[in-house]
């Protein structure tokens, strides 16, 4: 095993275990996006092509994008509590 997959390994294992300690669902689907990216170039230096495209396309993209929609859609993906009620005033200015 060379150094470079050995590195990647690491970082899988990093990004899963900071996703299940991360209080922030925001950083959560940042960090899933990227163990994603990272799983996908494991599966091209383990000569599944077919399998890292899979990867990259519905892990780390697909997936990811619907994560943030549905984040926008609960309004999870303010910073503050004010902001949030900023902005659940707009909406309720516009029905």
């Amino acid at each position: 095993m060379t150094i470079f997959q050995c590195i990647l390994l690491f970082f899988l294992v990093v990004c899963a275990v900071a996703v299940s300690f991360s209080k922030n669902i925001l950083n959560s689907v940042l960090i899933f996006m990227s163990y994603s990216v990272i799983m996908s170039i494991v599966w091209m230096l383990l000569e599944s092509p077919d399998l890292a495209i899979t990867e990259a396309a519905v892990g780390a993209g697909v997936t990811s994008v619907l994560f943030f929609v549905t984040l926008n859609r609960i309004h999870a993906m303010f910073k503050s509590e004010g902001e949030k009620k900023n902005k659940l005033k707009e909406e309720d200015k516009n029905e």
